[in-house]
C-alpha cells in the first residue's frame, strides 16, 4: 500500500471521532472500483463512517470524507481495496476548527 495510515490510538471514554480525507488513487482505472462497490458495497468495518466523496474530472482519484474514533480501522478497510487503489489517509479539521486554533495576530 502506498499511502500513509495514522497510527492506532488507544480508545478511552474521551475518544472523539476525527474526520479524515481519504485520497484514493485508482491503479487500474475507475471501472473495477465501481464494479466492486456495486457488487459488495463500501465494505466499511463497524466504527468507520463514510460521510461523502468527490471524484476528479479525469476519474483518476476519489476524495472521501470519513469519520472514526479508531484510525486503525482504515487498515481493515484499505485491505478490501488495495488491489485496485493506493490510499493516503489524512486527518482533517473544518475551516472553523482550524481558524479557532490559529492566533490571527
Amino acid at each position: 500500500m502506498g499511502g500513509r495510515i495514522p497510527p492506532r490510538r488507544p480508545l478511552t471514554c474521551e475518544a472523539l471521532a476525527v474526520r479524515y480525507m481519504v485520497v484514493e488513487q485508482f491503479t487500474q482505472g475507475p471501472e473495477p472500483v465501481y464494479r466492486r462497490a456495486a457488487e459488495r458495497g463500501r465494505m466499511l468495518p463497524p466504527g468507520l463512517e463514510y460521510i461523502d466523496s468527490w471524484v476528479d474530472q479525469r476519474l483518476d482519484r476519489c476524495f472521501q470524507l470519513m469519520e472514526t474514533d479508531d484510525p486503525g480501522l482504515f487498515d481493515q478497510w484499505v485491505a478490501c481495496w488495495d488491489d485496485l487503489a493506493e490510499f493516503e489517509v489524512v486527518p482533517v479539521l473544518s475551516s472553523t476548527q482550524a481558524a479557532a486554533t490559529v492566533d490571527p495576530r
